[in-house]
């Protein structure tokens, strides 16, 4: 039965087809504040801070909900809560969407 049930899995996996993570177009809309430290395509002027260009979309979420959620303790940290405090998970996922396919 778990043959069968796998081989089924197999035949069918290259018709299905993800969600996309986020809305990039939407993220570049969502995004006014990032670009003051991230720079309007994600890479950053100051040396200082990271550069988001084409970092992964779900690291770069998962960042921003640990940020949110106290998580991260850098010392920007407590800024970066405070810039995401407004956004939710999907604006979230659509920022994220936006800087990753930044090259």
């Amino acid at each position: 039965m778990r043959k069968l049930l796998l081989i089924s899995l197999l035949a069918i996996s290259p018709f299905i087809h993800a969600e996309p993570f986020g809305d990039a177009k939407l993220g570049k809309i969502k995004s006014p504040s990032c670009v003051f430290c991230h720079g309007s395509t994600g890479k950053a002027d100051n040396p200082s801070y990271p550069n988001l260009n084409g970092q992964n979309a779900e690291y770069l979420y998962q960042a921003m909900i640990d940020y949110q959620q106290g998580a991260r303790t850098t010392p920007m940290a407590q800024m970066m809560a405070v810039q995401l405090s407004a956004l939710n998970q999907q604006d979230l996922k659509d920022i994220a969407a936006y800087y990753a396919e930044q090259k």
